[in-house]
């Protein structure tokens, strides 16, 4: 099976503070969920990809959140400076890699405002988290694409094994 993850997870330095989320190096994650990861990696044939990095913006950069999580979308970083059009451009490109190869499952870092799948910080910078979407895992899955994080492993090895 062809699997988008986010290039964080996979241990590339891309994220806003210029470190990485990698599973299988982290200390938040047990030997059971990076055994896991590792076979999910191993049986699969993986596409490392960063939307923020493919919409334009540096690492590090500023953190930024959507400000506005309805049509028209806003997502500003830190300095009050408007980046939505990184953040869309990403998404798109991210669409773009999964309709070209047919990628039908996604594993993305949680909370992220390009990747985070159920929750996200709520714009204020304030380290709230709300029920939420970022702009890419709400477009991969509006788009049939299943999308999972990092701390949805074994739902994820269920659905391949099934």
């Amino acid at each position: 099976m062809k699997i988008l993850i986010s290039a964080c997870l996979l241990g590339e330095d891309v994220r806003y503070d210029g470190e990485n989320s990698s599973i299988a190096f982290g200390k938040d994650f047990t030997f059971a969920e990076k055994e896991i990861f590792m076979d999910i990696l191993c049986e699969n044939e993986i596409y490392s990809f960063c939307p923020e990095v493919s919409g334009g913006l540096a690492t590090p950069r500023d953190p930024a959140e959507i400000v506005n999580r309805t049509k028209p979308f806003i997502v500003k970083n830190k300095n009050d400076e408007d980046v939505t059009i990184n953040f869309l451009i990403g998404a798109r490109n991210t669409l773009d890699l999964c309709k070209n190869e047919d990628i039908k499952i996604a594993i993305l870092k949680s909370k992220s405002p390009s990747c985070g799948n159920e929750k996200i910080y709520d714009g204020t910078f304030s380290k709230n988290l709300i029920e939420g979407q970022g702009l890419t895992a709400k477009l991969l899955i509006e788009n049939g694409i299943k999308v999972f994080n990092e701390n949805q492993l074994r739902e994820i090895k269920l659905l391949l094994d099934y």
